[in-house]
């Protein structure tokens, strides 16, 4: 027996589908946006059109972007020579909280997974290769969680670059093990930024 309509029925489970979000959040949340007047709602459902349809990557760092080169990548007062690289596009954000990195960033969309089926070939590591070959790079920052995951992506990639005669360090151990970037502090990152060593 259904106790809900369809429509809410579908919008539940749709909000179930989001990471994180379970069965009594997703219920919560689609009670919510019917609750919302007419004008609010629409605003909404155009917010996530709006974003699948203009957001993209960009095409030097692989952050998202409505534009062809992200800000980061296209201001000249980055250092270009130094590249931090992090597993999804929030770990940017995390960085950049810090106010003490001022090189630019390349984002992988996700870490070598065999459990997840995510092996190399799932991320953006031929646009990293490709960038340094090209030359101008100093260093590479691996700046992937620390995790094992993280490690394993971390070291994976540094056996890459070796060829290419660039520097490759990992941020130090300020991030606790088992922890994301996302919720680190200012402080830790810091830390961190600081404390990185070369693999």
């Amino acid at each position: 027996m259904r106790y809900f309509p369809a429509a809410l029925e579908r919008l539940t489970e749709q909000f179930a589908r989001l990471p994180g979000i379970g069965g009594k959040t997703a219920q919560r949340l689609a009670f919510h946006v019917l609750s919302l007047p007419q004008e609010e709602a629409e605003e909404f459902a155009q917010a996530i059109l709006d974003a699948r349809r203009t957001v993209r990557t960009c095409k030097v760092c692989q952050n998202l972007t409505d534009q062809e080169v992200c800000p980061i990548c296209g201001n000249p007062e980055r250092d270009q020579g130094l590249i931090c690289v992090v597993a999804e596009p929030k770990d940017v954000i995390a960085m950049e909280r810090s106010r003490e990195y001022n090189g630019v960033y390349h984002v992988l969309h996700g870490v070598i997974s065999p459990l997840n089926h995510v092996g190399p070939d799932d991320l953006r590591i031929r646009e990293l290769l490709d960038r340094v070959a090209q030359g101008g790079v100093r260093e590479v920052i691996m700046a992937t969680n620390p995790d094992t995951e993280g490690e394993a992506t971390a070291m994976y990639l540094s056996r890459l670059l070796r060829p290419l005669e660039v520097k490759v360090t990992r941020l130090a151990y300020g991030i606790p093990v088992g922890s994301q970037l996302e919720y680190a502090d200012e402080v830790t990152l810091l830390r961190a930024l600081e404390g990185r060593r070369e693999i």
